[in-house]
């Protein structure tokens, strides 16, 4: 009798046990070998020496599957000191392997390797890596693409063939050298001269039609395209001449689809979509392009358009990579460059799948309140030195809270993980600006900012809701924050300055989007919420390239 007792609870635990065998066989260990060297790339017509990964520009994408361990061993073969991020990975107990440089690691010097260690727990879609030191992400960036656990579908139609699509800005100066003027004398950098789909600059500029991304497609197909904004600086348009795009994810996370001629992508975000091809050979070409937003003045932007091509394969045609030029070549109409009313339309349609399978978990109730406003400001010139911020007595000074970053010269983790914090890092940064003023309004007199190394300590598992207010001090502008460590729910945003008392009961708590990048609007605000549940020293990353 008791051994009949006993056996339910047997037959349970060996179920369970051949449910973790099954989970187990299905997640694998993936290895990759990057090594970072100089590659010679033509370009706009001239050539230049450029670091990359393997040789690669735009580097090796990146392939996973949702329960997977990566491991990637990366060896600097280049004189620059080297770190990789792995944008958007949740880094779960794994935060040495995050990537930003002086934060959860020391950079890889030349002649070193380093092996990243992560596990992608509960992710699948589109992220990307990137060097994250300096401007070295310029060319050291790639796809990351993250497939569901086997036998799990999309929730959307499967698609026929996807890819990644990686918007980035090419220089013909050097990049190390531009940012290192720009840091010296305090003044922006040089805007970039051409954009690029896949490393390529496309037709529209002078003698690059052979540098041309094309795509080729079968007549009723649906692709899945993975779009990844590399871009350093700029918000991009993005649309294809006479196709409709759905919206199915963003930022490796899933949402409602919505159909849209244009989308707005901010640097470091992604956007998966689906693209189906005419019903029949349409007898034409079309481009897919992408142009800036911005509501600052052009000339102090790259007001250019890029372009790749899609074609439509010929079942008539008995050469499967033919091309025919003689084609009318249709361009999509793109929005004005300061286009905020089609921007704000886009960012509202976006929301949660908030199903059982996918639920929008966004914290109902708040732990800590946190008010950033964030901008430029300034700070003086060093002694004997002649600068270009505002005046030549001045630098430019990004700053949250109005106090601008200085990094460490030990990564702040190791510091912590060894308790030889002190004088590292303070752990006093504002959850409120200092002094409150008419953000969006009239600048106040004094435009300098305080610096430092300061962190914001948050418990384990504590809800948080962040405001990120942007400022007029220097003018407006849209910001590009992103959140390492973890995904967060935009539960709201505006224009104007943020009203604490009316603002919150306008805050989507049922189907937020989630994201891991958000732009705050030029001359508005963005309140996210997340959940602080994974332990370890993390950045808040704003103005990606700053």
């Amino acid at each position: 009798m008791a051994i009949s007792s006993r056996l339910p609870a047997a037959c349970s635990l060996l179920m369970a046990t051949l449910m973790l065998l099954i989970v187990q066989a299905q997640s694998i260990t993936r290895r990759y070998d990057f090594n970072v060297q100089m590659a010679n790339v033509t370009r706009l017509c001239a050539s230049k020496s450029i670091v990359t990964v393997n040789g690669e520009y735009p580097g090796p994408t990146l392939v996973a599957r949702e329960g997977d361990r990566v491991l990637v061993r990366v060896t600097n073969h280049v004189a620059h000191n080297m770190t990789l991020h792995w944008h958007g990975i949740r880094q779960l107990r794994s935060g040495w392997a995050d990537g930003p440089a002086y934060v959860t690691q020391c950079p890889i010097q030349t002649g070193q390797s380093y092996v990243y260690n992560f596990t992608v727990a509960g992710q699948r879609g589109t992220l990307w890596w990137h060097a994250h030191i300096s401007w070295l992400r310029a060319t050291v960036y790639g796809a990351i693409v993250i497939l569901p656990k086997l036998g799990v579908p999309y929730p959307f139609v499967a698609p026929h063939k996807e890819l990644p699509l990686l918007f980035g800005e090419w220089w013909r100066a050097d990049t190390e050298a531009l940012i290192s003027q720009a840091l010296r004398t305090g003044g922006a950098p040089n805007i970039s001269d051409a954009f690029t789909i896949n490393g390529l600059p496309g037709p529209l500029y002078n003698s690059s039609a052979k540098d041309t991304f094309k795509l080729k497609v079968e007549p009723g197909k649906t692709y899945l395209l993975r779009l990844i904004n590399a871009a350093l600086n700029d918000e991009l348009f993005f649309s294809v001449a006479n196709h409709t795009l759905t919206i199915v994810e963003v930022d490796a996370v899933y949402v409602k689809p919505f159909p849209v001629k244009t989308l707005i992508i901010s640097p470091g975000q992604t956007t998966n979509v689906l693209l189906t091809a005419k019903p029949f050979y349409p007898k034409a070409n079309f481009y897919m392009s992408a142009a800036p937003y911005s509501v600052i003045r052009p000339g102090t932007f790259d007001n250019t358009t890029v372009a790749g091509i899609l074609e439509y394969h010929n079942p008539h045609s008995a050469s499967e990579s033919s091309f025919d030029k003689d084609l009318p070549l249709f361009r999509p109409t793109l929005p004005r460059f300061n286009d905020t009313g089609l921007v704000t339309n886009f960012t509202s349609k976006l929301r949660s799948l908030a199903t059982p399978q996918y639920p929008a978990a966004v914290p109902q109730s708040v732990d800590r309140r946190f008010f950033f406003t964030v901008g430029l400001g300034t700070r003086p010139c060093p002694v004997n030195a002649t600068c270009q911020g505002p005046t030549n007595t001045t630098q430019f000074a990004a700053a949250i809270n109005n106090i601008s970053l200085v990094l460490p010269s030990t990564a702040l983790l190791q510091s912590h993980f060894t308790g030889k914090s002190r004088g590292v890092y303070g752990s006093n940064f504002p959850v409120l600006p200092l002094s409150q003023f008419n953000y969006t309004g009239v600048s106040p007199n004094n435009t300098n900012v305080a610096t430092g190394t300061k962190l914001l300590v948050l418990p384990f598992n504590a809800s948080v809701e962040l405001v990120m207010q942007d400022t007029s001090i220097l003018g407006i502008e849209s910001h590009p924050l992103h959140l390492h460590g973890f995904n967060f729910f935009v539960v709201g945003q505006g224009f104007g300055n943020y009203d604490p008392v009316n603002d919150p009961m306008r805050f989507n708590l049922v189907d937020p989007v989630e994201r891991n990048t958000v732009g705050v609007p030029a001359g508005g605000w963005v309140a996210i919420r997340f959940l602080a549940d994974n332990p370890g020293k993390q950045s808040c990353i704003y103005s990606l390239y700053s």
